[in-house]
Protein backbone atom coordinates (compact mmCIF):
# COMPACT_ATOMS: atom_id res chain seq x y z
CA UNK A 1 0.00 0.00 0.00
CA UNK A 2 2.72 2.31 0.12
CA UNK A 3 4.46 3.62 -2.76
CA UNK A 4 7.55 5.85 -3.33
CA UNK A 5 8.54 7.92 -6.13
CA UNK A 6 12.19 6.82 -6.16
CA UNK A 7 14.02 3.32 -6.31
CA UNK A 8 14.78 3.29 -2.59
CA UNK A 9 13.25 4.91 0.06
CA UNK A 10 15.42 4.67 3.83
CA UNK A 11 13.72 3.48 7.23
CA UNK A 12 12.30 6.64 7.98
CA UNK A 13 10.55 7.47 4.93
CA UNK A 14 8.98 4.21 5.35
CA UNK A 15 8.35 5.27 9.06
CA UNK A 16 6.53 8.53 8.19
CA UNK A 17 4.77 6.67 5.24
CA UNK A 18 3.47 4.11 7.36
CA UNK A 19 2.18 6.38 9.90
CA UNK A 20 0.35 8.61 7.42
CA UNK A 21 -1.49 5.64 6.08
CA UNK A 22 -2.18 4.63 9.76
CA UNK A 23 -4.18 7.92 10.29
CA UNK A 24 -5.49 7.88 7.00
CA UNK A 25 -7.31 4.55 7.76
CA UNK A 26 -8.29 5.39 11.21
CA UNK A 27 -10.59 8.08 10.17
CA UNK A 28 -11.86 5.68 7.45
CA UNK A 29 -12.09 2.48 9.18
CA UNK A 30 -14.99 2.81 11.64
CA UNK A 31 -18.01 1.06 12.88
CA UNK A 32 -20.13 3.46 11.35
CA UNK A 33 -19.00 3.18 7.52
CA UNK A 34 -18.59 -0.49 8.05
CA UNK A 35 -22.18 -0.62 8.69
CA UNK A 36 -22.92 1.45 6.13
CA UNK A 37 -21.42 -0.26 3.22
CA UNK A 38 -21.92 -3.28 4.18
CA UNK A 39 -25.67 -5.45 4.63
CA UNK A 40 -26.25 -9.19 6.25
CA UNK A 41 -28.43 -11.34 4.52
CA UNK A 42 -29.39 -13.79 6.81
CA UNK A 43 -31.34 -16.73 4.67
CA UNK A 44 -32.68 -18.80 8.07
CA UNK A 45 -35.47 -15.34 8.54
CA UNK A 46 -35.55 -15.04 4.53
CA UNK A 47 -34.59 -11.32 5.63
CA UNK A 48 -31.58 -8.23 4.26
CA UNK A 49 -30.71 -6.58 6.85
CA UNK A 50 -29.90 -2.83 6.33
CA UNK A 51 -30.36 -0.95 9.96
CA UNK A 52 -26.99 0.17 11.32
CA UNK A 53 -28.05 -1.30 15.18
CA UNK A 54 -29.11 -4.93 13.54
CA UNK A 55 -25.85 -4.55 11.52
CA UNK A 56 -23.53 -3.98 14.56
CA UNK A 57 -24.59 -6.58 16.21
CA UNK A 58 -23.89 -8.87 13.95
CA UNK A 59 -20.65 -7.48 13.38
CA UNK A 60 -20.02 -7.70 16.45
CA UNK A 61 -21.07 -11.32 17.36
CA UNK A 62 -17.87 -13.66 18.21
CA UNK A 63 -19.17 -15.98 15.21
CA UNK A 64 -22.25 -15.60 12.44
CA UNK A 65 -25.17 -18.07 12.61
CA UNK A 66 -25.14 -20.88 10.09
CA UNK A 67 -26.77 -19.20 7.03
CA UNK A 68 -26.42 -15.85 7.53
CA UNK A 69 -24.10 -13.66 5.39
CA UNK A 70 -22.03 -10.22 5.86
CA UNK A 71 -22.38 -8.70 1.88
CA UNK A 72 -20.75 -5.57 0.74
CA UNK A 73 -23.15 -3.38 -0.85
CA UNK A 74 -20.36 -2.25 -3.97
Amino acid sequence: MVLSKSASINKREMEIEVEKLNQLLFRAETIEKLCTINEVIDINNYKIVTRYNKIEKVLSAKKLKPFQFIFNKN
